[in-house]
């Protein structure tokens, strides 16, 4: 693979996850015959992205050249094993720390895949016979050796004029944002970025700009609130009710970042009496190795120096839980307590056991410290869900539920401005990725309006062409934004401006659309006028007209909308032949799919 390739191969962007959702981060990279896949995250949530796990990847794993990892959560690594199972062995790259997590977090979901497939073998509750893991244990230990660390800031030579750069994130410890150039074409993958005052970690670096940039939006359309009065004061008044009526708390947590967060926040309360003095158990096997890697991570300079970690580390009555036995006690406490636990949207391990026996006590109290995403039980808890199933069977609700809102180490929609405004040279598009819809769309929004950038939301299995039209791709929709692992769609497209001939009109693929935003349709309309200066001097008052009657009608009736639009391709069609006229039509292709 990759022989024979030159500079000028062309190159595409195929969005194979955290597109139009949270979850399941796949980015692939193609160049000529090359394939680079840029995060291989498990989809989690609503059951129509999970049961994407179990589809066959959309290109075989044995094509894949290489991937690379921003971190080692499981929506960005957690189907590794996965593509290894179905043929991949090309390396992985990543950071040093994100080798360690990784290997932990793996490892604890292939043996979780193993159990959930026992557990309803025995229980009777799964549609396939026999149930079957994902991947296993086996399969985790064929990937490990795979993990290769490259240092931050330093350029990696991949082969055939590909280069690979790791930036510091600051999201989690060995979070990374990932740049990848091929002559004169570059793309940067935000990956999660972390906020500016990251309670454990220095601040994120600013990456080299590129000519395309992915950038998450996992809070794209909101702020992080400032903490009013006391810091932690939801998390702190619930444990003093809850002990106080002689119940236990159970917080469910990420094992890798969240868990020494919270421990952290547990530590400052009882060092300020602000919480009673009650044994605090970490009952996660991967959160207690994860704690070990923190420790040992002083030395690197990715932790804050203002950070002792032997304060929330070594707390007073914190006791770390390995063993089964011990785990399935704390179900039935016997006095009060606070129990932090993994997963922290309770999509798997330990913390599902814990709710299904401490949810039907009213004395008990649930307390969520990150997003939650869309179908996850986190999610239905926090949105008044009066029965959970757990195994099965369903067990009520009758535990409080709260959520303390200051434990989020995601960038929220400032800081994401502002990683972007730092980029030099800026970007030609920005793709808002790892995001809800209407978080994706909101913050594609203020980046045209604050920035005055080119930025779309892309659908799921969307492919972008990356070969710049005067700074602009060409985009190319081949899926539906619902995804039918089943029964694929077909693929559909919008013609490249070089495939348009002069007068036809244009009909646009996909059947998903984006929120309707009329405001968008008139920034773009916008953005394709600017470019009439470069359309020849006879077929430029046409375009311009066409394009003032289009952006006049964006108030009115969406069909007449859609027509003028039309219209204003009938028009650039007729130049498409010059930049200018290549960039009307790659911009007016994006307008039906922001209205609905």
């Amino acid at each position: 693979m990759g022989k024979g390739e030159t500079m000028t191969d062309p190159m595409s962007l195929t969005f194979l996850g955290g597109a139009g959702t949270v979850t399941g981060s796949k980015h692939l990279l193609t160049i000529g015959a090359r394939r680079v896949l840029v995060d291989a995250g498990m989809f989690q949530g609503e059951k129509k992205w999970r049961e994407l796990n179990w589809a066959e990847f959309p290109v075989p794993a044995s094509s894949l050249d290489a991937v690379v990892l921003t971190h080692a959560h499981m929506d960005h690594c957690g189907y590794l094993p996965a593509l290894v199972a179905q043929g991949f062995d090309g390396p992985v790259w990543c950071t040093a720390e994100t080798v360690r997590l990784a290997e932990i977090v793996l490892m604890d979901a292939g043996h979780l895949q193993e159990r959930e497939a026992e557990y309803a073998a025995e229980g009777g509750y799964s549609k396939h016979n026999p149930p079957l893991p994902l991947y296993t244990v086996a399969d985790v230990e064929r990937t490990l050796p795979l993990l290769r660390s490259v240092p931050y800031d330093t350029d990696l030579d991949l082969g055939q004029g590909l280069t690979l750069r790791l930036t510091r994130a600051g999201h989690i410890l060995g979070s990374a944002s990932v740049t990848l150039r091929h002559g004169d074409t570059s793309v940067l993958v935000s990956g999660d970025l972390g906020r500016h005052d990251h309670p454990l970690l220095e601040s994120r670096d600013t990456p080299p700009g590129a000519g395309y940039v992915l950038v998450e939006s996992t809070y794209g359309d909101r702020e992080h609130p400032d903490a009013e009065g006391h810091p932690h004061e939801v998390m702190a008044d619930v444990i003093r009710r809850t002990i106080a009526r002689g119940g236990s708390v159970l917080v469910p947590a990420f094992a890798v970042d969240r868990t020494p967060v919270v421990l952290k926040a547990l530590a400052q309360l009882r060092r300020e009496n602000r919480i009673p003095d009650v044994p605090i158990f970490v009952n996660s096997p991967m959160a207690v190795a994860a704690l070990a890697v923190y420790r040992e991570a002083a030395p690197t300079g990715e932790l804050r120096p203002d950070l002792h970690l032997d304060e929330f580390i070594n707390l007073p009555n914190l006791r770390e839980v390995t063993d089964a036995e011990e785990s399935k006690r704390l179900n039935h406490p016997d006095r009060p307590c606070i129990i932090v636990s993994s997963s922290g949207m309770a999509t798997g391990g330990r913390v599902l056991h814990h709710l299904e026996y401490l949810l039907p006590n009213p004395r008990n109290s649930v307390i969520f410290t990150g997003y939650q995403g869309v179908g996850t039980r986190g999610r239905q808890l926090l949105e008044g869900a009066t029965e959970m199933k757990f195994r099965g069977r369903f067990v009520p609700v009758k535990a409080e539920i709260a959520q303390d809102g200051e434990f989020s180490v995601h960038a929220d929609g400032s800081d994401l401005i502002d990683w972007l405004a730092a980029l030099d040279p800026k970007p030609h598009t920005v793709f808002c990725v790892h995001g809800e819809q209407d978080s994706a769309d909101n913050l594609a929004a203020r980046i045209r309006r604050e920035l005055g950038l080119v930025a779309v939301v892309p659908h799921y299995r969307e492919v972008v062409a990356l070969q710049p039209v005067d700074g602009l791709p060409v985009v190319q929709p081949v899926a539906p934004a619902q995804p039918a692992p089943q029964h694929a769609a077909e693929p559909t497209s919008t013609p490249e401006p070089s495939d348009v001939s002069p007068g036809a009109r244009l009909t646009f693929g996909g059947a998903g659309t984006h929120t309707d935003d009329r405001a968008q349709v008139e920034v773009i309309l916008t953005t394709a006028l600017g470019q009439v200066p470069f359309v020849p001097d006879d077929k430029r008052a046409g375009v311009e007209a066409a394009l003032q009657g289009a952006i006049a009608r964006v108030g009115g009736d969406r069909a007449a909308l859609l027509d003028a639009v039309n219209q204003a391709l009938y028009a650039a069609a007729s130049a498409v032949e010059t930049p200018g006229g290549q960039s009307i039509v790659a911009l007016l292709a994006h307008v039906p799919k922001v209205l609905r």
